[in-house]
């Protein structure tokens, strides 16, 4: 057996193990097993019980779980065996060997918090002790997949030009009055960069439903995402101002309308200072606070993020993941008055899950970053690293998606959606490690958008319905 298959069969070990481990956290974090705990007080067995009579729910869950953790820990000593023979590195035996080591108290805290009706205390141990696990695994993983010395260039590169005789945008010249309105109209809402908006607005909207459940008003979402539409307009049209010299060498955005000149930068100015301040307008009718936070997401992205980030850093994605965590502060803002823990908890699931997300579009675009002068990470530090990130990072979206059950009543719709849509991701991950192509690194981006949109559908309905 050659050693890439070897490598190959303990990755897709590990990535199991992974999800296994991800699934018990989860399960573990929300309060349906919490509630559960009381039909099941003893143990190992069940009230006595080896097979107990499963028709009531709660009785199903706690022993389900335990039943789950059994499986796991099998799964995690035959990965332990496997690593500890074939891999061949000593940190990711190490790694594995914590987790290993781990499991046993893991199941000592569980058993203890079911025979003693558990406390705040002691969950939150269990809680903890279970991420360590969950962390080993997902090292041990990223370990396995690159080598320890990437083996592509880091640093700026040199890439090929745009072709001066290569296609450049062209426009089809409008032949009536309504062919220029719509033209016009076309490139003004291109400024405002939609494309981001529905994910957005689903963060601000997860963000308000945690905060109100089933008493959230209609005229607080109306009117919080309509500041939030200006708001992201503004800063998308901010954006396409100050980049458009860039914009211009890269031909992912050689045609932007500030670029082609389809809207004058004087115009495109005037645009977004107007979205600006009707998005604080809108944004006052619901309260002081939701326009000071939308304000200041407009300036963190447009200058914070495009002007100081962007262009100076390798860590600009990470630092500027808290432009996109700011709707969630935004959405529970806009019902409360205030920002609460679960919105700190959620906005921190955004910002982990940014870099997850976006270096994956940075690999897929590293030659055009390149020639734009960007400092992105595989520009700099290389793919290998890169795709490196994106697995560390993922873990990291995971165990705060994991949090939010814990400081929320959200149940098991949550819960099923984020090991499902994670399970999907972390697979799209793997096979981007594995092939290490553009295509790879498209489908792990478009696995990003599904799992964070799917969850933030997921805390919506789990929230209105409790």
């Amino acid at each position: 057996m050659t050693g890439q298959t070897i490598s190959r069969r303990f990755s897709t070990l590990l990535a199991a193990t992974a999800v296994g481990v991800y699934l018990l956290v989860v399960v573990g974090a929300t309060t349906a097993l919490t509630d559960a705990v009381a039909a099941c007080s003893t143990w190992p067995a069940c009230n006595g019980q080896w097979l107990p009579q499963l028709g009531e729910p709660k009785l199903a869950i706690a022993w389900g779980h335990r039943v789950a953790a059994m499986a796991v820990g099998v799964l995690l000593l035959a990965t332990l065996v496997v690593g500890w023979r074939d891999a061949d590195r000593r940190r990711v035996r190490l790694s594995l060997g914590l987790a290993a080591a781990l499991y046993p108290v893991q199941i000592g805290l569980g058993a203890f918090a079911a025979t003693t009706g558990g406390v705040a205390t002691l969950s939150a141990i269990h809680l903890l002790v279970g991420m360590a696990i969950f962390s080993g695994v997902v090292l041990a993983l990223a370990w396995t997949l690159e080598p320890e010395t990437p083996d592509d260039p880091t640093g700026f590169a040199e890439p090929e030009p745009l072709s001066e005789d290569g296609p450049a945008p062209t426009f089809d010249e409008p032949t009536t009055a309504l062919d220029r309105v719509k033209r016009t109209a076309n490139a003004y809402f291109r400024l405002m960069k939609p494309r981001l908006m529905w994910l957005l607005c689903l963060v601000a909207s997860a963000g308000m439903a945690l905060a109100a459940g089933p008493a959230l008003r209609v005229e607080t979402v109306v009117a919080t995402l309509a500041g939030g539409v200006l708001s992201i307009g503004a800063s998308g049209t901010f954006n396409h101002v100050l980049e458009r010299d860039v914009d211009e060498k890269m031909s992912r955005t050689n045609d932007r309308p500030t670029v082609t000149h389809q809207v004058p930068v004087r115009n495109a100015l005037v645009f977004g200072f107007a979205l600006a301040a009707l998005s604080v307008g809108v944004f006052l009718t619901v309260n002081v606070l939701a326009a000071i936070l939308g304000l200041f997401a407009i300036f963190f992205y447009s200058v914070v993020y495009t002007l100081m980030l962007k262009p100076n850093t390798v860590q600009n994605t990470v630092i500027g993941g808290f432009a996109g965590a700011l709707p969630a502060l935004i959405g529970w803002a806009a019902v409360t008055g205030d920002v609460g823990v679960p919105a700190l908890v959620l906005s921190g699931v955004i910002f982990m899950w940014t870099p997850a997300h976006f270096y994956n579009l940075a690999l897929a675009y590293k030659d055009d970053y390149a020639r734009g002068g960007f400092p992105m990470m595989p520009v700099v530090r290389g793919e290998a690293v890169t795709r490196k990130h994106i697995l560390l990072w993922l873990g990291a979206t995971l165990l705060s998606a994991s949090l939010l059950s814990t400081v929320t009543t959200l149940g098991w719709l949550f819960a099923a959606t984020s090991v499902v849509f994670g399970t999907v991701f972390l697979w799209a991950v793997v096979r981007l490690h594995r092939e290490r192509t553009e295509r790879a690194a498209f489908r792990s981006f478009h696995a990003s958008n599904a799992y964070l949109g799917a969850l933030l559908l997921a805390v919506v309905a789990d929230a209105l319905v409790v």
